[in-house]
């Protein structure tokens, strides 16, 4: 209070002296220099720039670029396979993201994240927030759901620890259109965070799959998200979190217009120090189920056919670092993840898929790094054979180099 009323006593003040000097101009004809005037109305816009309540615009962002070196083998039949390809830059993990923040007063803030990857243009995300209390933020727009952390949290480049996604997890995390309130609770030496979303919701499509970020509803239900973290550390080391989605997701005046979608998550994240290393534990497990439905055989239409809607998708990842090294080895990180990725058997799209990923990174920055990393994978189908999708075992050997950095 007495910042407002010091900065109105000095406009005021500056208003008399423009005021006063003005008259002197005209009274002297001109005597007075204009550069002085010029000064002085300068000086008035910058006190008016600093009042509390303005406006500020800023642009971040992030991009990701490296290159990629497979070797895949499939076998089909008692019969192999092999191809080879290499690409620069990655084009499964180019990205770049520049990010719009515009702050009105100290009450709301907008975020716009485009994205061009893979050789399209997307939106990450479109959203306002306002932040209505300490504990309480409302936001609404265009969201990434609160499921889980990982796409939410740690999906970005230059935060995640591999140049590639755990498979599924992200995939599993719609990004849709609704409203969203969020903050955090001190409970004693613990801490607990909330974050529910009010969306949309996604859709099934005729072969059992789910897709999201209609601006239309497409039925007359929404879809509730929500996630509940609990730090039970004073340091905030340990965090455990638990997630919910359900919802319909039906088409409304399709034959599977009552499907209905549920989904779990459970997640990890785990950050001490260990005298002489930084140890980083994360890890998350999505379980997704959906009603039994009859969709249409694609090789014949006078049939229909039916199966299993459960998926599951879970990683566990560790890196350490040896951060009280010398200021050379200290910037080094080794990370390794196991990836579990099962879809539907009997479906057109059924496989269980595994990868093992280990990673060596150097980090330039707190926010830029260098990433070198190998991803073995195997996918065995479990697509109907009836359906003529099953497509056999496949095998992948990747290397990744991958430089990332945020903006």
């Amino acid at each position: 209070m007495k910042q407002h009323i010091a900065l109105k006593q000095l406009r005021w003040l500056l208003a008399l002296v423009v005021l006063t000097t003005s008259q002197l101009y005209s009274q002297t004809s001109g005597s007075l220099d204009s550069s002085i005037l010029d000064r002085l109305n300068t000086l008035e816009q910058q006190v008016n720039y600093k009042k509390p309540g303005n406006d500020h615009f800023m642009m971040v962002g992030l991009t990701t670029f490296g290159f990629a070196a497979s070797k895949n083998t499939n076998t089909l039949n008692g019969v192999g396979s092999t191809s080879k390809n290499n690409s620069f830059p990655d084009a499964d993990n180019f990205e770049f993201s520049p990010m719009f923040l515009w702050r009105h007063g100290t009450k709301f803030l907008m975020e716009f994240e485009p994205s061009f990857n893979n050789n399209g243009l997307s939106v990450n995300w479109a959203d306002i927030s306002y932040f209505a209390a300490p504990n309480l933020i409302i936001r609404a727009g265009y969201l990434v759901l609160p499921f889980g952390t990982y796409a939410k949290r740690e999906a970005a480049g230059w935060i995640d620890k591999l140049a590639t996604d755990p498979m599924g997890i992200a995939d599993m995390t719609p990004t849709d259109y609704g409203v969203e309130v969020e903050g955090g609770l001190p409970l004693g030496s613990m801490k607990l965070n909330y974050d529910v979303a009010l969306s949309n919701g996604s859709q099934l499509l005729s072969d059992g799959t789910l897709t999201s970020g209609n601006v239309v509803d497409n039925n007359n239900n929404k879809t509730v998200t929500a996630r509940i973290g609990w730090l039970p550390f004073s340091n905030s080391s340990l965090e455990l979190g638990v997630s919910g989605m359900f919802g319909k997701v039906g088409d409304m005046g399709s034959p599977y217009a009552n499907a209905v979608g549920n989904m779990y998550a459970f997640d990890l994240n785990y950050v001490k120090t260990f005298s002489p290393v930084l140890l980083n534990i994360k890890a998350q497990y999505n379980i997704q189920n959906i009603t039994n439905e009859n969709f249409i055989n694609p090789n014949d239409t006078t049939q229909s056919y039916t199966f299993n809607n459960h998926t599951t998708a879970g990683f566990v990842q560790c890196s350490v670092r040896p951060t009280e090294a010398n200021n050379f080895l200290k910037n080094f990180e080794l990370a390794g993840r196991y990836t579990s990725y099962n879809l539907p058997g009997n479906s057109t799209f059924g496989t269980n898929q595994h990868t093992v990923t280990v990673g060596l990174d150097y980090w330039l920055s707190w926010r830029t790094v260098l990433k070198a990393t190998y991803e073995t994978y195997t996918g065995n189908s479990t697509a109907s054979k009836v359906l003529g999708s099953y497509n056999g075992l496949t095998n992948t050997n990747t290397f990744y180099l991958q430089f990332s950095i945020q903006l």
